[in-house]
């Protein structure tokens, strides 16, 4: 075992720690053209949003909501940066 073992939203487990790992996929990678409103209610909850969003803007992706927020809101994001 690592000397340091504390698990933190940015290392390897921090998906593990995030609520979508407890509901589901399915909520998260929607049919096209169906509401994402329920995954942005659970990430709203999730302390680990952040890391989520961080994430999904540094690795580029493109489907499915992340950090609470949906494909087309995170392209608006890296378009803007």
């Amino acid at each position: 075992m690592h000397a340091n073992t504390t698990l933190t939203p940015a290392g390897p487990t921090w998906r593990d720690q995030a609520l979508c790992a407890q509901t589901g996929g399915d909520f998260f990678f929607p049919e096209p053209g169906s509401s994402v409103r329920e995954a942005k209610m659970i990430c709203r909850m999730c302390e680990i949003r952040p890391a989520c969003l961080e994430y999904a803007l540094k690795h580029d992706e493109r489907f499915g909501v992340w950090g609470g927020l949906s494909e087309k809101e995170r392209h608006e994001i890296r378009r803007s940066s």
